[in-house]
C-alpha cells in the first residue's frame, strides 16, 4: 500500500512561488538579456517562445522576456532568481513578497468588476463581480491569479474553480444568451456602453447585497459614469473606475470568472454550430458567420452573434450603419 504524503504544517512557512510576472521597460529588458547572455548565475540555454525577445533555460528556472514588455519567470528557483538577479541587478527594487507594502488597497475588503466578450462577434457579453478580502487575495496571489487576457482557456477554467472554492468569496455574474442580448441592445438605444453598465450593475448590486463592501474597483470601459448611477443611493459604497484595473487581484479574479463563463458559452454555441467558433471579429470569424448564414439562414445568426457588429452586417451582405454619436466614448 503506497505511503500517504505527510501534510505540510504551518511551521513550514508560506508556499514558494514557482511563477512571477513583471513589466519591464526596454532598457531593463536589454540589460537582463545581456546579463544572461554573458552567463552570470548560469549556465543559460536559449529556447524558442512565440512573441518573445529572449527565452533562457537555467537550473530549475526559465526566463522569458516578451515583446509586450512582460517578463515571466517560472520554475522551482523562481524566487531565488527574482531576489538574486532581477531585483538586485536589473530593477534595483524589492517587490517580491512586498505586495502589501506597495499595494495595501488590494488587501482590504472590496469588490472587483470586469467583463468578457465585448469585442467578440460570437458569444455573450458577460460581467462578473467578486467581493473579497485580504486573506482571499493572498491565496489567489499564490495561485497566480492574473488578468484573463494573459491566460489560456484551460488555465482560466482551472483558476475559476479555485476562486469559486475560496471560503467566504462572493461571486455574481450577469449575461444573456444571444437572442435576448440582441433584444436588450435595442432596448438600450443601441448603446453598448449603457447595456454593459446595466450588466455591471446587476452583478455588482447582487454581490453587495450578499456581502457589503466599502468600495469597488471597475476596469474602466467609458469616461461616462454609467455604472455609478446605479449605486448612487449606496452612501456607504464608493465605486472607483480606472483603466488597467486588472492589476488588482480581485478585479483579476472577476476577469477570470467572466471569461470562464464566456468560454463555456462559446463551447455550447460551437457544438450548436457544428464547428469551433473563433473568438474576436477577424476575417476568419467573418467566414464562419457567412457559413452560418448560408447553412441556417440570416435569422439564425441572431442565436450566435452580436448583430450590431460590422462583421454581422457583412456576413449578411448588408451595409453597416453609421456609427452612433456615443461611439467616441
Amino acid at each position: 500500500m503506497p505511503k500517504k504524503r505527510p501534510k505540510k504544517s504551518e511551521d513550514e512557512g508560506p508556499k514558494v512561488k514557482t511563477m512571477y510576472t513583471i513589466k519591464l521597460d526596454d532598457a531593463q529588458m536589454d540589460k537582463l538579456a545581456d546579463y544572461l547572455e554573458e552567463g552570470h548565475q548560469g549556465p543559460w540555454f536559449h529556447y524558442d517562445v512565440a512573441y518573445s525577445l529572449f527565452a533562457f533555460k537555467g537550473e530549475k528556472v526559465n526566463v522569458v522576456g516578451y515583446q509586450s514588455g512582460k517578463l515571466v519567470i517560472s520554475g522551482k528557483k523562481t524566487e531565488d532568481f527574482v531576489r538574486d538577479v532581477l531585483e538586485t541587478q536589473i530593477t534595483g527594487e524589492a517587490r517580491l513578497g512586498y505586495d502589501e507594502v506597495h499595494n495595501p488597497e488590494w488587501f482590504t475588503l472590496h469588490a472587483g468588476m470586469d467583463e468578457s466578450g465585448k469585442g467578440d462577434l460570437f458569444g455573450p457579453l458577460v460581467t462578473a463581480c467578486v467581493v473579497a478580502d485580504g486573506d482571499m487575495v493572498r491565496q489567489w496571489l499564490e495561485l497566480g491569479v492574473a488578468d484573463s487576457k494573459k491566460l489560456t482557456d484551460n488555465s482560466i477554467l482551472k483558476l475559476e474553480k479555485e476562486i469559486r472554492k475560496t471560503k467566504g468569496v462572493v461571486i455574481k455574474t450577469a449575461f444573456a444568451r444571444m437572442p435576448k442580448y440582441n433584444d436588450l441592445y435595442h432596448k438600450f438605444d443601441r448603446n453598448l456602453n449603457k447595456l454593459l453598465a446595466w450588466y455591471h450593475s446587476k452583478s455588482l448590486i447582487g454581490a453587495l447585497d450578499e456581502r457589503p463592501a466599502p468600495w469597488g474597483l471597475l476596469d474602466q470601459f467609458t469616461k461616462e459614469k454609467l455604472v455609478d448611477a446605479y449605486v448612487k443611493d449606496r452612501k456607504d459604497f464608493k465605486l472607483v473606475s480606472r483603466t488597467k484595473a486588472e492589476s488588482d487581484p480581485v478585479v483579476a479574479a472577476a476577469s477570470i470568472v467572466a471569461r470562464a463563463v464566456y468560454v463555456r458559452e462559446m463551447k455550447r454555441l460551437s457544438e450548436e454550430a457544428g464547428e469551433q467558433l473563433i473568438k474576436g471579429a477577424s476575417g476568419k470569424v467573418l467566414e464562419q458567420a457567412k457559413k452560418i448564414v448560408a447553412d441556417k439562414g440570416a435569422d439564425a445568426l441572431k442565436g450566435f452573434a452580436k448583430m450590431h457588429f460590422k462583421t454581422a452586417y457583412e456576413a449578411q451582405g448588408l451595409e453597416p450603419p453609421a456609427k452612433p454619436s456615443w461611439y467616441k466614448y
